[in-house]
């Protein structure tokens, strides 16, 4: 099941944020492994009572270039399945040294998320 592009986007800005609440909270990273379901609704992705949820820390081989197209196909595969996969990986390490005054001036004012993944990951996250 293929995802129209309007659906698309929805996925990817609720995926995104679940990253980065993950990533910035750890109340809410101590959810998603606790119970996944109502954090990542909280999130804005609701997942039916009856799917399965496995959310993966570690990301598997292969998969770590263009990883939010692989993303879009587990939630796509999720969605006829009923088997949904979330790469969730853990806490990118920030190199502040890498960042431009610019950078850093944006993300303490709070640019928007796709932004504030970008400099969040390192190239190969699933963000990029």
């Amino acid at each position: 099941m293929a995802l129209e592009p309007q659906e698309r986007a929805e996925f990817i800005n609720a995926y995104t944020r679940t990253l980065i609440t993950a990533w910035s909270d750890e109340e809410y990273a101590a959810r998603l492994n606790a119970d996944p379901r109502s954090a990542l609704a909280e999130s804005g992705l609701t997942i039916p009572e009856d799917a399965e949820i496995v959310i993966v820390r570690h990301i598997p081989e292969g998969h770590e270039e263009g990883n939010l197209d692989v993303q879009v196909g587990l939630w796509e595969v999720g969605l006829a399945t009923g088997q949904y996969e979330l790469h969730i990986p853990e806490t990118p390490v920030v190199d502040a040294a890498e960042l431009s005054e610019g950078d850093l001036s944006d993300i303490a004012a709070g640019a928007n998320a796709a932004e504030a993944c970008y400099y969040c990951c390192c190239p190969c996250c699933c963000c990029t």
